[in-house]
């Protein structure tokens, strides 16, 4: 599953590596006029409750898991770019 998602990741960056862009129009900023008077932001009054944060030590039950692996062949996609 590992290998699939960057196998995808590199097949991902080659196309976007492989695109060729030519700016055909310069950007242009709008026109903007902005007439502002002062504001004012609101105030809060906050009565913040006292949290404490600790650590206890408790006993529970924790499985044993053994995996085994073995290595196989399997069909994986290929992507080619091409002019």
């Amino acid at each position: 599953m590992r290998r699939l998602i960057i196998l995808m990741a590199a097949a991902g960056a080659t196309l976007t590596a492989a695109c060729e862009v030519n700016q055909t129009k310069e950007a242009e900023a709008p026109d903007v006029d902005v007439n502002a008077s002062g504001g004012q932001l609101p105030e809060y009054d906050v009565d913040a409750k006292e949290v404490e944060v600790g650590t206890t030590e408790k006993q529970v039950d924790v499985p044993e898991v053994d995996v085994k692996t073995e290595e196989t062949k399997v069909e994986v996609p290929t992507v080619e770019v091409k002019d």
